[in-house]
């Protein structure tokens, strides 16, 4: 099996296929975390094209003693973050719900889960979506990509310290909108809040 340090030195050696064989391991985990990042396909497509064209034009800065996944997830989420914040100044209003994630409908579910699934993951995205960017994207690297600390860090370019206290302030965040009756069809339990 070859790694992902071994896919990097041969693109960097002039072998353009390796790279597409990293595409292919990561294009999914990129793809959902643009989606959970942007909240629409299209634009979530787009940015995880970005991402990987970013990747590859900067591939010569990767470091192989680091996570190539933190690594091109890190780019892809300053993206994001990146696009949210242009959105939020150009778009007058922001309070549209999103869809649901269209890969956590698994299986064939009956109708009646099939819509309390679809209305819970419409109420988690409409409460990610009144998270400051920076804190959108700890959340995701957190609880979707169950990312470390460290490696939420170094994913976001900043401190363990700084990402327990975003943790900590997105998940107080969510835990008062849940309280007020911001999302009260959402039945989850947020550790800390």
């Amino acid at each position: 099996m070859t790694t992902d340090q071994e896919l990097v030195a041969r693109v960097l050696a002039g072998e353009q296929q390796a790279f597409a064989q990293l595409v292919e391991a990561y294009q999914g985990s990129v793809f959902n975390l643009t989606y959970r990042m942007l909240g629409n396909r299209g634009e979530a497509e787009d940015a995880a094209q970005e991402a990987f064209l970013r990747a590859y034009q900067h591939l010569a800065r990767y470091d192989p003693s680091r996570s190539f996944k933190t690594w091109l997830l890190s780019i892809a989420s300053n993206y994001c973050i990146d696009r949210i914040r242009k959105r939020r100044l150009t778009w007058l209003s922001i309070d549209e719900p999103l869809p649901p994630h269209p890969a956590l409908n698994s299986g064939a579910p009956d109708p009646e889960a099939a819509t309390l699934l679809d209305e819970q993951q419409s109420a988690m995205q409409a409460l990610l979506d009144e998270l400051a960017p920076d804190y959108r994207a700890a959340v995701v690297l957190k609880y979707w990509y169950d990312m470390s600390y460290t490696e939420i860090a170094e994913a976001l370019e900043t401190t363990e310290s700084a990402i327990k206290s975003r943790l900590y302030r997105a998940r107080q965040m969510l835990a008062d909108q849940l309280r007020s009756g911001g999302a009260p069809e959402l039945n989850i339990a947020l550790e800390g809040a």
